[in-house]
C-alpha cells in the first residue's frame, strides 16, 4: 500500500484532510507525524508526503517520491542542496489564491490611482477638501500594467486591468496560462520599466529575484508610476524603495509584503502619505482556500496513485 505522511506542524485542516483522504483513497495508507520523532519513526515507509522534509531527515527518505509544500511561496531554507538533488518530484498549490490576490491589486491599483489616502486622510480631520489628493488621477483605462510574473496571479490581474481598459505587459520566463498580456522574458524587463504606469511584482523570492527591486530598477520607472509587491517581500530592497518613495521617485505604492516582517512600528515608511500598507493578509479570510487546497491535493493524490503527471510541479533548483 502506498504510504503517505503529514508532516508537522499539524492544524485542523490538515487533521480533516487526512481523514478525508482516507475516506476518498481508501487504498492510501495515510499517516500523522506530531512531532520529530514520529517523523524519522515514518519517514522511511512514506512514499509521498505534506509539508517539508529537513536537512537532518532527509536521509531517511529513502521511498520518498513526491512531496507536497504548503506554500506557494515557503520560507527561506525550504529548498536546499541535498532536497533540490533528491530525486522526489516537489509540488506546490499555485493557482489556488489567484483571484483573492488579484482583487487585492486591483484594490492597490483603484485606490492609488485615485487618490483615496488623501480623501481618507481629509475625512479623518473633518474637512470638505475637494483639492486633497496630492497627485494626479492615473485613469486605469488606457494604462500600461507591467505584471513582473504571470503565473495564476498574474494571469487574472492582467484580465482585470485588460478588462479595464489597460495595455498589459507580463514578464516571465516560462508562461503556462493564457491571459490579455503581451508576454516578454525577463531579459526584457528594464526596458519596459520606463513605459508603465502601474508595476505589480507577484513572483516568488528566489535566488534569481533576491532584491531584484532596488534602487536602479525605481529609477528606470516613471515618476507617476506606482509600485505594488504582493508577491515576496525579499523582492524588494526596503531601504531602496523607501528612498524612492520619499524621493519622490515613483509616485507611490501598494504593499503587502516586506523584506521585514512584521514591518517595524518605528519604520518610515509607515508614515509616507504615498504609500498603502497592508500586513501580508491578500488572502487572509478567504474561507474557500482550505477546500482548495485540498481538492489540489487529492487530485495529485489520485495522479500519484495512478502513475500520472502531478499538477504545480516545481523547478526545485528555481524554487517555483
Amino acid at each position: 500500500m502506498t504510504t503517505f505522511l503529514m508532516m508537522p506542524p499539524l492544524d485542523d485542516d490538515i487533521r480533516t484532510w487526512a481523514e478525508r483522504l482516507r475516506e476518498d483513497l481508501p487504498e492510501m495508507d495515510v499517516r500523522l507525524a506530531e512531532d520529530d520523532a514520529e517523523v524519522r519513526a515514518a519517514l522511511p515507509d512514506a512514499d509521498a508526503s505534506y509539508g517539508w522534509v529537513s536537512p537532518e531527515n532527509l536521509p531517511l527518505a529513502r521511498r520518498l517520491r513526491w512531496l507536497q509544500n504548503p506554500f506557494a511561496g515557503p520560507f527561506p531554507g525550504y529548498y536546499y542542496d541535498a532536497l533540490i538533488e533528491h530525486p522526489v518530484v516537489i509540488t506546490n498549490p499555485r493557482g489556488i489564491y489567484s483571484d483573492h490576490i488579484a482583487h487585492h491589486i486591483l484594490m492597490f491599483m483603484l485606490a492609488l490611482s485615485r487618490g483615496l489616502p488623501y480623501w481618507m486622510e481629509a475625512q479623518r480631520r473633518g474637512r470638505w477638501e475637494r483639492n486633497a489628493r496630492k497627485r494626479g488621477y492615473t485613469n486605469i483605462a488606457g494604462s500600461t500594467v507591467l505584471i513582473n510574473g504571470v503565473g495564476g496571479i498574474g494571469a487574472e490581474t492582467a484580465r482585470l486591468c485588460a478588462a479595464l481598459g489597460a495595455k498589459v505587459v507580463g514578464v516571465d520566463p516560462r508562461p503556462e496560462h493564457d491571459c490579455p498580456a503581451t508576454i516578454v522574458p525577463p531579459d526584457r524587463l528594464d526596458e519596459c520599466l520606463p513605459e508603465a504606469d502601474f508595476v505589480v511584482t507577484t513572483v516568488p523570492h528566489t535566488p534569481e529575484t533576491e532584491f531584484m527591486w532596488n534602487r536602479r530598477r525605481f529609477g528606470l520607472m516613471k515618476r507617476s508610476a506606482y509600485f505594488i509587491n504582493i508577491g515576496r517581500g525579499m523582492t524588494a530592497n526596503l531601504e531602496e524603495l523607501f528612498e524612492a518613495l520619499a524621493g519622490r521617485i515613483i509616485a507611490g505604492a501598494g504593499l503587502d509584503v516586506f523584506e521585514i516582517e512584521p514591518l517595524p512600528d518605528d519604520h518610515p515608511l509607515w508614515h509616507l502619505e504615498n504609500v498603502i500598507i497592508t500586513p501580508h493578509v491578500a488572502v487572509a479570510d478567504a474561507e474557500d482556500l482550505p477546500e482548495r487546497r485540498y481538492q489540489l491535493l487529492l487530485d495529485n493524490a489520485r495522479r500519484f496513485l495512478t502513475g500520472e503527471e502531478l499538477k504545480n510541479v516545481v523547478d526545485k533548483a528555481r524554487w517555483y
